[in-house]
């Protein structure tokens, strides 16, 4: 009377380690003299700062082109905080190649922002308008949230 309950039991431990050896992984045999190491794990991209912005790397790119482009020509966008953020690196940027003013700066520029004449006012007015300044050419302000998605608004502006 008492070995059937046992032998159940015994039957239902060895289906549970059956079943959980099923989701183990089985760690192949290295031998501990091999210098070269593989990684079993994905690589963690440490010190990455930019945000992604749920966007291939291709559109990331031409957004903040467009947003910094668009910045430097009104001086001030409305924009989601986190975009507003994440172009205020290249518009510091561009404004400190204006204020650079050599050749090279002035191609490096020419690359990234869309309008040429555009290019060439930024750098005929920065000197004066940013000469005392050593960075922090633009200001992030919180402009509460979007009624549709209830996304935070940012407003981005050059000083």
């Amino acid at each position: 009377m008492h070995t059937l309950p046992t032998m159940m039991r015994t039957l239902l431990v060895a289906a549970l380690l059956g079943v959980t050896a099923a989701f183990m992984p089985v760690a192949p045999m290295r031998s501990m003299s091999s210098c070269a190491r593989t990684a079993d794990v994905s690589m963690i991209s440490h010190g990455y700062k930019d945000k992604k912005l749920n966007r291939p790397a291709d559109q990331r790119k031409a957004l903040l082109r467009a947003l910094t482009t668009e910045l430097i020509r009104h001086g001030r966008i409305k924009s989601t905080l986190v975009k507003c953020k994440a172009v205020r690196k290249t518009a510091d940027h561009m404004v400190t190649l204006a204020k650079d003013g050599s050749l090279h700066a002035r191609r490096q520029a020419l690359g990234y922002i869309y309008d040429k004449q555009l290019v060439h006012a930024l750098f005929e007015a920065a000197p004066e308008r940013y000469g005392d300044r050593e960075g922090g050419y633009t200001r992030v302000l919180k402009d509460g949230y979007r009624r549709g998605d209830n996304a935070e608004m940012g407003v981005i502006e050059l000083l």
